[in-house]
């Protein structure tokens, strides 16, 4: 599930706004239901009406977001615009017949549920802060839901393969360049990524608890209180170990391989992950996704450990400056299965945007250099690395040529935004809306 490649630009992470927007929502709930005052409807779209609540709540959304002062002219208005244009989109998802099914929907709400109950710290305290249960928390804000997901399901069958030609993308260079600014530092990189072993002795006394609990819960005692008693997860401990919905791919392979080959309310055997040893209970299979529970016992590394890792990977850099392949190498001993396939090869990345752990690194070394073996955090875990700076290009003026994926992008960007405009307006014209603010 983690990857070394977390650890490059990791501002660059992205989160759906319709999500967040649920989020915000949630986070609301309390203030908006128990309002005492008479809501006044501030726009219609169709069938559906946009209240006053509402608009209040995402323009607080929208200048936490964007830093603005809530009082600035014009922010109101280009709020509920915003909001008029989405019920737009729904209206249209609707006419047009697209359909996301039940299980879609549950699946989302699931998530964003627990990721709310893992930020209270229990569903007492989320029910507590909401004033009713989660069941009735979700089906508050599954109608909600389903309409973000209809929308979303629109504009990626509309937007989500917009093709831009080579005559496009010269026609915006020659229209825009001035305008572009400088393309930032760049480095190609690649690395050799290995992880340090447990210690043995440790690991073995894991495992043996590990079979003390299992032997616990067949003898009648209860998972979810082992699981809050014992399992050293801080993300899933105080709820008795449970983990949610979860899509196929987002578990690590040993976790995943395991929890997928359950059938419900199966026990597994004990799984080692790079995070310890797991005991794992599936409870339910929703299509590609599941619904499970797990103990977590965490498995100490030592410091021999780390320097047995560390004099590894300080010889494959030796034997790499003294001619062999760096590519074979990265593909016989790197840990890291993601890029060791393609030889290590991370990609290209703004210097500036690095991680704060590979940016010293990267930025004093100099094109074709090697570094030397740096501790590298991998969510909870850690391995080592040594860095192959394979190309530095200097800050430059935008070039057709030679940054042409990069305008590429930035023109399909462009014209989709442009579409995407147009379309609006056709709806605009084509459904019914009205503005009362």
């Amino acid at each position: 599930m983690q990857s070394i490649r977390l650890l490059i630009n990791v501002k660059r992470k992205k989160v759906e706004v319709g999500m967040k927007k649920i989020l915000w929502l949630l986070t609301l709930a309390v203030s908006v239901c128990s309002a005492q005052t008479l809501d006044r409807i501030v726009a219609v779209v169709g069938d559906e009406m946009i209240l006053e609540s509402e608009l209040n709540a995402q323009v607080q959304f929208f200048v936490m977001s964007n830093r603005l002062d809530p009082k600035a002219a014009g922010v109101r208005d280009q709020v509920l615009q915003q909001m008029i244009n989405e019920k737009l989109i729904v209206e249209k998802a609707i006419e047009d017949s697209v359909v996301v099914s039940e299980d879609e929907v549950t699946q989302q709400l699931d998530q964003v549920i627990q990721q709310r109950i893992t930020q209270a710290g229990s569903e007492a305290k989320l029910e507590e802060m909401y004033g009713m249960p989660i069941t009735r928390i979700k089906r508050e804000f599954r109608d909600e839901m389903k309409k973000n997901l209809l929308a979303q399901r629109l504009q990626q069958q509309r937007f989500g393969s917009t093709q831009i030609s080579r005559k496009e993308v010269e026609e915006f260079f020659a229209t825009y360049k001035d305008s572009l600014g400088e393309v930032p530092e760049e480095v190609e990189l690649a690395h050799i990524f290995i992880k340090p072993k447990f210690d043995p002795v440790a690991k073995a006394q894991a495992r043996a608890k590990m079979q003390l609990l299992i032997d616990s819960i067949k003898a009648g005692v209860k998972f979810e209180d082992l699981a809050m008693r014992h399992s050293q997860d801080p993300g899933s401990a105080a709820q008795g170990g449970d983990l949610g919905f979860v899509r196929r791919g987002l578990f690590v392979k040993e976790f995943e391989t395991a929890v997928f080959s359950l059938k419900e309310g199966e026990l597994s055997g004990i799984v080692e992950t790079d995070f310890g040893v797991h005991l794992i209970q599936l409870l339910e299979r929703r299509g590609d996704a599941v619904h499970a529970r797990h103990i977590l016992l965490r498995v100490e590394r030592t410091e021999a450990g780390d320097d047995s890792v560390k004099a590894l990977l300080s010889s494959l850099k030796q034997r790499a400056l003294a001619g062999e392949n760096f590519a074979e190498l990265a593909r016989k001993y790197s840990e890291q299965n993601e890029t060791a396939s393609i030889g290590g090869n991370l990609g290209t990345f703004e210097l500036e945007q690095l991680d704060k752990d590979l940016y010293p690194v990267v930025s004093t070394m100099k094109e074709g250099e090697i570094s030397d073996p740096v501790r590298l955090p991998v969510g909870s875990q850690y391995g080592y690395s040594i860095v192959w700076l394979k190309k530095r290009t200097p800050t430059h003026k935008a070039d057709l040529e030679r940054d042409y994926r990069r305008v590429e992008t930035v023109a399909s960007n462009y014209k989709r935004q442009r579409e995407y405009a147009a379309w609006l307006q056709d709806l605009r014209k084509s459904i019914y809306w009205e503005s009362r603010l």
